[in-house]
């Protein structure tokens, strides 16, 4: 599963200042914005579709969001992440 593989990356990083691992498959790098503001960093994922069918148009909606606070004595100019 995809939780079982992101624990298996986490335990097996070994860089300890790994904050978090987040699945966003689905959705195009385009559509992720990350924030670190406020002692936090903010992920938001949004997807929205729209298909025509037999019968009309079709429209489909997706989201992610996570707020992950930041460990004491980490700076907000040192958060680097990477899709």
């Amino acid at each position: 599963s995809v939780q079982r593989r992101l624990n298996r990356m986490m335990n097996s990083s070994h860089d300890r200042r790994l904050l978090a691992l987040m699945d966003v498959e689905g959705f195009d790098p385009k559509e992720v914005t990350v924030t670190v503001k406020d002692g936090k960093v903010k992920v938001l994922a949004e997807h929205e579709e729209e298909r025509t069918t037999a019968r009309g148009k079709e429209y489909s909606y997706r989201n992610i969001t996570r707020e992950i606070s930041l460990p004491p004595g980490v700076s907000e100019d040192e958060v680097t992440y990477s899709l």
